[in-house]
């Protein structure tokens, strides 16, 4: 009989005829992962937005305020021989996590990325100091589990390999030649991912166009450039494989990140990719990724380098050994299992 896994979430999820949607692909795949081995209860925020993936999981409550969050949490820790998994650290959370530990059960933490970065990124100096306070009163009675050693902070954890990959994403990808610069950008369009910033370094150059695909179904975000084009969040695989090989650089502007998945999407499709230096931590071993810096004179020069070099760069990403989504769940079962 499997054992119950109570998870917890702060990202925004849409009902619509009695099924569930979000727009971050993670908070999908995870789950539906962890499904194989746990018993899964997913609940999450309540959001009146359509969103794109489809979760398909039995079980799943949405809230939409913080109080039946919390009543919902309780009931569960009534629960014996049930774990409970909180999905990075927010306010939301952070609250839950406190009256799990009240009710006498040990959350464990999943840390997807550098929430001080996040924070600072959102809110300045006053977001790093919310943040520093929520991670390390969670420290004292967590256990917790993170994509990068850096991200915990030299506090105690397992660590895991994201990853959406699988034998659709590893075919040989489409052969494509640099005549203009094509770039593409897969992820959500927020501040703190950098896409306004890259999308400034970018304005009024013809020779560059800028493919985004992240865009939520319902969105106050704009960006009116006409070399930019602004698609909706793909949930196909097969059509965001696409993107990958109809562009021929991928660019990662966020100004922090754990371990993005996208990079390996980009690097398992040989499609070399751009981070600013506030991310280079990314590369560790990986062939095919460049680091510039946040000028356009800068960032010319490593396309520039890219073109001239394409053939031999993309040679050199063929010896990239990419972990796959298979072997991610394996590795967040163990450590979840670990945790008695």
């Amino acid at each position: 009989m499997k054992k119950k896994l109570f998870i917890f979430s702060n990202e925004s999820v849409h009902c619509q005829d009695g099924k569930f949607y979000c727009d971050n692909i993670d908070l999908k795949s995870t789950p539906e992962g962890l499904n194989k081995k746990f018993e899964i209860y997913l609940f999450g925020r309540k959001s009146s937005k359509k969103r794109t993936h489809e979760i398909k999981i039995k079980k799943i409550r949405i809230f939409s305020n913080i109080f039946s969050f919390i009543l919902e949490a309780i009931r569960s820790t009534k629960i014996e021989d049930a774990k409970f998994l909180i999905i990075s650290i927010s306010p939301y959370t952070f609250i839950i996590s406190l009256f799990l530990k009240i009710f006498g059960r040990t959350p464990i933490i999943y840390l997807r990325s550098d929430g001080y970065g996040e924070y600072k990124a959102i809110l300045g100096r006053f977001g790093v100091l919310i943040y520093h306070l929520m991670f390390n009163i969670s420290s004292l009675f967590s256990n917790f589990i993170s994509c990068r050693k850096y991200i915990l902070r030299e506090k105690k954890g397992k660590l895991v390999h994201p990853s959406q990959l699988d034998s659709v994403w590893l075919r040989k990808p489409k052969k494509l030649e640099i005549k203009s610069f094509k770039l593409l950008y897969v992820g959500r369009i927020r501040v703190e991912k950098g896409i306004f910033s890259l999308a400034s370094l970018i304005k009024n150059k013809r020779n560059i166009s800028l493919t985004i695909v992240g865009a939520e179904k319902q969105t106050s975000y704009r960006i009116n450039q006409s070399n930019i084009k602004i698609q909706l969040t793909q949930s196909n695989k097969v059509r965001l494989i696409k993107y990958y090989d109809d562009h021929n650089i991928f660019v990662l502007p966020s100004f922090t990140e754990g371990h993005p998945m996208v990079l390996l999407e980009a690097l398992s499709r040989r499609r070399p990719v751009i981070v600013f230096d506030e991310i280079e931590h990314v590369i560790g071993d990986k062939k095919g990724i460049f680091v510039a810096k946040r000028n356009f004179l800068n960032f010319f020069g490593i396309l520039n380098h890219i073109k001239k070099n394409y053939k031999k760069i993309q040679k050199d990403m063929m010896k990239n050994k990419l972990p796959t989504n298979k072997e991610f769940i394996e590795e967040f079962v163990k450590s979840i299992d670990d945790f008695k």
